[in-house]
């Protein structure tokens, strides 16, 4: 295969007399909504008292795009737009240095109405295998060593469909699963879930025909049975992850305007899907006698997810209403309840994470929040600004700080002050 150039040196602010960044204690955030596809951030330990200020540790430019960094074996890894190029880049966690980056012409133009949003890749890459895959917004999967950034295989779904991706650009993140990776080619008429070798790229299974939407898959096992959920362009889907089977399907369409793009929530065998201006579900598939079902569990039809995914914590699920121009909601996952809402006018598109007893709310604005995770009411816990650019990329939760991707920069801003050995991690 082919390795592509190396660009420029990137742009690097780095603060001296950091505290500490690394810990023994964190986790690997290998993929979009983390490990387990489900935004909760393994052995966090909140601190008793959060800094009324973040530290900026080291800032880097790395280009436009959606796509959340993903941290292994120290370093941190970021997919992005830098001109007519996608470009891959590979830091030092502590320092922010560059270990490596790779770049690959990605020629690519938005659809009107959706040119605010730019060019840049808005899927989030995986980690898995010591490989690094890649969506581009025109549906290329690529994979890449971790090491030294040489390029392994590049798919080519391109020749089955005339175009390989949705109007607006490609979204979906693909997911890992043993040795396979898993992602939905194809356009808004016509399209498949496919599962690739992750060392040869060659296909494993193909599922289906229908159109990819702008939502990701996640793994579970559902009646002991490993399988692939996923909300394409026409229903959500259950796909058993070895053969490719389809075990069932739910018809939830995306319509008109009603886009199908947030990631599904899977929480005590049932999948909480909510679609913008048709609410939030709770969806149970079910197997009797060899044969499955899908079973409706409740609806809520006075919150609706747009763009943002919603997360769980405890037995309730957080995410933001489309409704009220952004609006902050918690209701029961086993009733559909509404616990509480928050105020109005919060933003656009809010990118959550979970860990004990809080939830981690990235605004567009550039405003990282943290808000009690708590069915009594809307509480906010700590807000800080960590961006002067719109944040629409998933930020990363460390033990001791915060990644966050703006319009341009990569960030890190240092949580170390809060702990409460914080004078111990500052040595």
């Amino acid at each position: 295969m082919r390795c592509y150039a190396l660009l420029p040196m990137t742009t690097l602010v780095f603060l001296s007399a950091l505290p500490q960044i690394t810990s023994a204690t964190d986790a690997d955030w290998t993929g979009w909504l983390g490990p387990e596809r489900n935004g909760w951030v393994t052995d966090f330990k909140p601190p008793t008292k959060w800094p009324a200020k973040l530290q900026k540790g080291w800032q880097v430019e790395v280009g436009t795009g959606y796509g959340s960094p993903l941290v292994a074996g120290g370093r941190v890894y970021q997919h992005a737009r830098q001109g007519g190029d996608e470009v891959v880049w590979c830091f030092d966690l502590h320092t922010g240095k560059v270990q490596w980056h790779q770049k690959y012409g990605v020629p690519f133009k938005a659809s009107p109405g959706g040119e605010w949003h730019g060019t840049g890749p808005k899927s989030s890459p995986v980690l898995a295998d010591g490989r690094i895959f890649t969506m581009s917004i025109t549906g290329d999967l690529s994979a890449w060593n971790v090491d030294s950034g040489e390029l392994l295989w590049r798919s080519d779904y391109g020749s089955h469909f005339e175009q390989n991706r949705p109007n607006w650009g490609v979204s979906t993140s693909p997911i890992v699963d043993g040795n396979h990776v898993v992602v939905h080619f194809g356009n808004d008429n016509e399209g498949a879930l496919v599962a690739l070798d992750v060392a040869t790229g060659n296909e494993i299974w193909s599922q289906g025909s229908d159109g990819p939407s702008y939502s990701s898959p996640l793994v579970a096992e559902i009646h002991d049975v490993r399988q692939i959920v996923e909300w394409n362009h026409e229903a959500l889907v259950g796909v058993d992850s070895q053969s490719g089977r389809l075990l069932w399907r739910h018809p939830f369409p995306h319509r008109t305007h009603n886009q199908n793009m947030p990631t599904p929530a899977f929480h005590n065998g049932r999948i909480l899907l909510g679609g913008e201006n048709r609410g939030v579900y709770s969806l149970e598939p079910r197997l009797s006698d060899g044969v499955w079902s899908v079973k409706q569990r409740w609806s809520q039809e006075k919150v609706a997810l747009d763009m943002s995914s919603a997360v769980v914590n405890g037995n309730l699920l957080y995410g933001l209403s489309h409704y009220s121009k952004g609006q902050f909601f918690c209701l029961d996952t086993d009733s559909g309840k509404i616990r509480w809402l928050g105020p109005g006018r919060t933003g656009q598109n809010v990118m959550f994470l979970s860990v004990p007893g809080h939830i981690v709310a990235l605004i567009d604005s550039g405003e990282l929040q943290m808000l009690a995770a708590s069915g009594d009411s809307y509480k906010k816990v700590a807000a800080w600004k960590v961006a002067d650019s719109p944040t629409w990329a998933p930020p990363v939760l460390l033990q001791h700080g915060v990644l966050v991707k703006d319009q341009q920069s990569l960030i890190y801003w240092s949580l170390a002050e809060s702990a409460d050995n914080s004078a111990s991690s500052t040595r």
